[in-house]
């Protein structure tokens, strides 16, 4: 089998994307982690309180906030390059 006739392959390059996002997706979720307990969590113990516990759901929203605002601009910005490499070549 020919490496170009494997990359060609719709399922398998299905395939990469799904595990792609997935890794990318761990790799989040292990960074989101290690922020917000070292953010919220002074001394570990047999049990949360409600003041950890709060900044947990905090750290986790305000991450998964940022992220989301930092792909919209990354999207916008590419947008607005392709937009302008169009125009300049008209």
């Amino acid at each position: 089998m020919s490496s170009q006739g494997a990359t060609a392959d719709p399922q398998l390059q299905h395939f990469i994307e799904i595990e792609t996002q997935k890794q990318r997706f761990q790799q989040l979720v292990h960074q989101m982690t290690e922020v917000c307990w070292d953010k919220c969590m002074d001394k570990p113990g047999p049990k949360l309180d409600s003041r950890t516990e709060m900044c947990f759901v905090n750290c986790v929203e305000r991450f998964i906030d940022t992220s989301q605002f930092i792909l919209n601009r990354l999207e916008q910005t590419q947008k607005s390059k392709g937009s302008y490499s169009e125009s300049m070549l008209e």
